[in-house]
């Protein structure tokens, strides 16, 4: 990223050989040989097809590189996503099946554009899974006063942390295909895998997998992003969908909705390209690539293990397995003294304890209100992405302010 910036140091030999021969090759994609020039609307090539290759991989099946449009982060790849799926005029508004709890700018966005909400409770008491049962409920109970056309899933799962089992998708797919709902994955924490025993599986490999009639009917939309895993770059936005099944006449008309954005910013392209397509063994710099990416899923693999043996331990709060992702979503088990309270104050329970802890700890973690969760239950949502000494930090804190909130409130 600093040779494209600065292509002065293709010339300094300090800079392994194979970062600055892609350095060059990237440059030499760009109009002029630099990054401030206009990449075209699809993305810079060296970026695309980089992309192509690593679904390729992943999946073992070939990916089309027309298939994959390039964006300006994850989010702006969803609410592209809804703008080409939601009807928001006429007797039946668009509805979404969203899980709950959920992302919850994917709502914000969804609202907005004018579409329903149509909310599927994920089942904590089983890890938060996708139950087939409970969106056959939310898609019955939603039919009659919206149009339900979307199925939005996100896996691994945020805030929850669960990661579904091929089985799961599989079942998934196959109830898209029923009720023939247009699918939307959102797969950006795919790299971070922390459950023991636990692999992350594609919508799109499940379902080429799957074999006729679902393999070339159903729709389905995968939203990627380099915010998330070792790569971490929340702040360069750029991420890519891959479409699946799309009619050719709606493609072209998905591409000219993406193209009313311009281009994504070629520096966030750059690191797009070296997530998808990472130094590899043999190469000079993939001994520190290697060591960067290692040294982060260590730390993430000792913060589930120490953040789960210390939430569990605490009385008045339990936690689902963290599989994947990068949160802990705790459940509190408050009483009716700090509901009391909470209402007294006209605030939900969970965001009444989280000021308090911000206030008497200054830790700062999200309620569970903001991501949606069944009546009568609580939650916060804990960031573990940290370093482990950091981590320790947050878990004592939190510990001390608990134990006080439960005395106070018995």
């Amino acid at each position: 990223m600093a040779a494209c910036i600065y292509p002065s140091l293709l010339l300094d030999d300090t800079l392994p050989l194979d970062v600055r021969n892609r350095a060059q090759r990237f440059l030499k994609d760009c109009d002029g040989g630099s990054i401030g020039s206009y990449p075209p609307i699809t993305g810079i090539r060296k970026a695309w097809h980089s992309v192509s290759e690593f679904i390729t991989r992943r999946d073992g099946i070939v990916s089309n590189p027309e298939n994959i449009l390039i964006t300006s982060g994850g989010q702006h790849g969803l609410i592209v996503l809804l703008k080409l799926l939601v009807q928001s005029e006429g007797s039946l508004r668009t509805g979404v099946l969203i899980p709950v709890p959920s992302y919850c700018r994917f709502k914000m966005a969804l609202i907005i554009q004018g579409g329903v909400a149509v909310p599927y409770y994920l089942c904590e008491e089983e890890g938060w899974t996708v139950q087939v049962k409970e969106l056959q409920r939310a898609l019955h109970t939603a039919r009659g006063h919206c149009n339900p056309m979307v199925l939005y899933i996100i896996n691994p799962g945020n805030p929850s942390g669960h990661v579904q089992s091929k089985a799961s998708i599989e079942e998934v797919i196959r109830f898209a295909a029923e009720e023939r709902l247009f699918l939307i994955a959102d797969e950006v924490y795919q790299s971070i895998i922390c459950g023991n025993g636990r692999e992350f599986y594609s919508y799109k490999k499940v379902l080429s997998e799957m074999g006729p009639p679902y393999s070339n009917n159903v729709e389905l939309a995968s939203v990627h992003s380099i915010s998330k895993g070792a790569m971490g770059e929340c702040g360069l936005r750029t991420g890519y969908v891959e479409l699946v099944n799309i009619d050719p006449e709606v493609m072209r008309y998905a591409k000219s909705l993406f193209a009313l954005y311009l281009c994504t910013p070629v520096v966030g392209q750059i690191a797009l390209d070296v997530m998808a397509d990472p130094p590899q063994p043999g190469q000079p710099s993939y001994a520190l690539y290697a060591q960067q990416v290692q040294s982060f899923q260590r730390m993430l693999m000792n913060n589930v293990q120490r953040t789960l043996e210390v939430l569990i331990g605490l009385p008045g709060i339990t936690c689902q397995p963290i599989m994947g992702g990068i949160f802990a979503f705790a459940r509190l088990h408050l009483s009716q003294a700090a509901i009391k309270h909470a209402k007294e104050k006209k605030l939900e329970p969970d965001l009444l304890y989280c000021m308090r802890l911000m206030e008497d700890m200054g830790l700062c973690v999200s309620p569970g209100c903001r991501f949606g969760q069944r009546e009568g239950t609580y939650h916060i949502r804990i960031c573990i992405a940290t370093t482990e000494e950091t981590m320790e930090d947050v878990l004592q804190r939190l510990k001390s302010f608990h134990l006080r909130f439960i005395k106070e409130f018995p």
